[in-house]
């Protein structure tokens, strides 16, 4: 772990072993860590709130760029670490340690201009003015599937405002944020990042928990949100969680098909559909229903399973075994209920090991089945054909989460009715899972709460306050005795 700048194993007694996907090989052992350790992160961060905090903005962002500058010096290593232990393709790490990278100086600038407004005054002898400051102690919670980028959007912004850090990775993905202490965060005053090992209720809750933290941002479950948000109510703690998504895109009469083919394909078999902003669902109109269907088939028949480390692989392995079991149970649901498969659903037979799935195409679907409900986050395209744009729009709504929703076709007319009628955080336009540094990124309904990245992701880190100053100090007429 990594706590007040010293790497060690802590009071941990237990190592938990980290797996490769691709191989099912042990690739490292961090520690199983509990609440002692935990409580150390907490304080150690505590003890160095009061000088980061105070310490000028310009200092700060100097010390974020350096941060920056020390993954770009082991770029390539983090790149194959990360593929080791996460399962992505190298091209798709490429992109996740340089995202990564950015926004650590994205915030190092945007942290060192903005630290409140002045407002209008009520009288001429008054001056108002609104500051912003840090929330504190920020514990950290991210997930597995993009364990350096989720971790970026969390760690950059906070630490810009005035914040310290705990974060808590997944223990499925922890090397390379361990990595990290060392190349990115081992210059920082003592305490300001910190990095807890283990499991959630052993590590994870007791951060949730304490007094001393002031703000959880976690990425993750809606089950997982629930559990934390109700921990940390008694407390009225800020929270930021980025949860659950079942994203739609809707694909429309006037399309280049086999564009729109690889569009799809690419949004919902990214990090083998492992995205929380992933094509989970997908509406085409019914007059290319079926050409689609065909183009769609062939195209995704032709990418190449592998492992990340092979430059020849389009898709790497799911992340455990259990969480394709999972994705498996879906699609025999909609099998059972009525739905065809075109392509795929199977462990490939040419692989001995990993938690390798084909990736896998469904017709014939509708909404009462599991795999158009529930978060599948595995490589499942299920396609419905619908007939009018109002009909589009209710399916796309007709869901319980709301992270993004995609839309394929050049008529404005459709453009418009699309992102002023779709309920999702981030609406995409031909261009699905292309973030934008300075544009905000969250979930509506039960897709969470808050936003990342932008001028708004650094504002979730701060809180505000309003001074009212009467320079003159004059008796008010309005005060007592009336």
């Amino acid at each position: 772990m990594f706590i007040n700048s010293n790497l060690s194993s802590g009071k941990a007694s237990k190592m938990l072993e980290v797996i490769n996907p691709a191989t099912e090989e042990i690739i490292g052992e961090v520690p199983q860590g509990g609440e002692k350790d935990s409580l150390a992160a907490v304080d150690a961060a505590k003890q160095a709130l009061s000088g980061w905090k105070k310490m000028p903005a310009s200092e700060r962002a100097a010390y974020l760029h350096q941060a920056a500058a020390g993954m770009r010096e082991h770029h390539d290593e983090l790149v194959r670490l990360l593929t080791m232990e996460e399962g992505k393709p190298i091209p798709e790490n490429e992109e996740e340690l340089w995202w990564s990278e950015e926004t650590f100086d994205y915030y190092a600038e945007l942290g060192r201009h903005d630290r409140g407004q002045v407002i209008p005054p009520g009288d001429p002898a008054q001056f108002n003015f609104v500051m912003k400051e840090p929330w504190g102690v920020v514990a950290c919670i991210v997930p597995w599937n993009y364990p350096i980028l989720l971790m970026a959007w969390k760690v950059a912004p906070a630490l810009a405002a005035g914040n310290t850090v705990i974060i808590k990775p997944s223990e499925l993905t922890p090397l390379t944020t361990l990595r990290l202490a060392e190349v990115a965060f081992s210059h920082l005053p003592a305490g300001v990042v910190n990095i807890v090992t283990g499991y959630g209720p052993d590590v994870g809750e007791p951060l949730v928990s304490h007094p001393d933290v002031d703000m959880v941002a976690f990425t993750g479950s809606l089950a997982t949100g629930q559990r934390i948000a109700s921990l940390a109510a008694p407390q009225m703690k800020k929270l930021h969680l980025e949860l659950g998504g079942k994203d739609p895109m809707v694909i429309a009469p006037d399309v280049n098909i086999a564009t729109a083919v690889s569009g799809l394909a690419y949004s919902a078999l990214l990090n083998t559909g492992q995205v929380c902003t992933s094509t989970e669902r997908v509406y085409i109109h019914e007059s290319i229903y079926p050409k689609f269907t065909e183009e769609l088939a062939d195209f995704v028949s032709k990418l190449r399973l592998g492992n990340g480390l092979d430059e020849r692989t389009d898709i790497g392995p799911m992340i455990r075994g259990k969480f394709r079991d999972k994705v498996r149970s879906q699609i025999d649901d909609a099998l059972q209920s009525g739905a065809k498969l075109v392509l795929g659903g199977k462990i490939p037979p040419d692989f001995d090991r990993g938690y390798f799935l084909q990736p896998t195409v469904l017709v014939d679907v509708d909404h009462a089945m599991r795999v158009m409900q529930e978060e599948t986050f595995g490589p499942v395209i299920p396609l419905m054909p619908y007939r009018d744009f109002d009909e589009a729009i209710q399916l796309a709504n007709d869901c319980q989460y709301g992270l993004g929703a995609t839309l394929m076709t050049h008529d404005a007319k459709l453009v418009k009715r699309f992102f002023e009628n779709v309920q999702a955080g981030t609406i995409w336009i031909n261009d699905p899972l292309t973030d934008n540094f300075a544009g905000p990124f969250g979930g509506m309904k039960m897709s969470g709460l808050g936003r990342e990245l932008g001028q708004e992701g650094f504002d979730e880190f701060c809180q505000v306050k309003h001074v009212h100053w009467d320079m003159e100090g004059h008796l008010k007429e309005y005060w007592y005795p009336y």
